[in-house]
């Protein structure tokens, strides 16, 4: 799985012209499932969030996560992220995974977040999404689960 997270004062996801969720301070995760992806990548990657340390503390310096300060996490499905631009123009999304095998480690992720505390947002899986959002920083981290020894 690989994931775009970015710290943001506010964002919000609509579909058809309705705001169907919106956060204040906090993540805006963009979550990329490829067909090798398991169960444990996305409760690997949802602990990973919610202790990703990237929120100032009073010396400004980046050692605050999410949780820390009181902040929310959207969730917004993207296969885009596994696309390959390495031969021509036109990505390639051979790596990404079956809707219904991304749709389903979107919704475990989701789930494994609701069980460390945090409240699911989420966009509409498959739904063609309109993501507005405000950067904090900004800070725009990538996190993959590639490598991880599977347990």
């Amino acid at each position: 799985m690989k994931l775009v997270v970015q710290r943001v004062r506010q964002a919000s996801v609509s579909v058809d012209g309705e705001r169907i969720s919106e956060i204040g301070q906090g993540l805006l995760v963009l979550v990329g499932v490829s067909h090798d992806d398991t169960s444990f990548d996305a409760r690997f990657l949802a602990k990973k969030t919610a202790n990703l340390r990237i929120f100032e503390d009073d010396e400004g310096k980046m050692n605050l996560s999410v949780g820390d300060v009181g902040g929310e996490i959207l969730s917004v499905s993207q296969f885009t992220l596994y696309g390959d631009c390495n031969k021509g123009n036109r990505p390639s999304f051979i790596h990404a995974a079956r809707p219904e095998k991304g749709a389903a480690l979107f919704s475990e992720y989701v789930l494994a977040l609701d069980a460390l505390g945090f409240k699911p947002h989420t966009g509409q899986f498959g739904a063609d999404m309109k993501v507005e959002l405000l950067n904090d920083g900004p800070v725009t981290i990538i996190v993959e689960s590639t490598g991880r020894t599977r347990a």
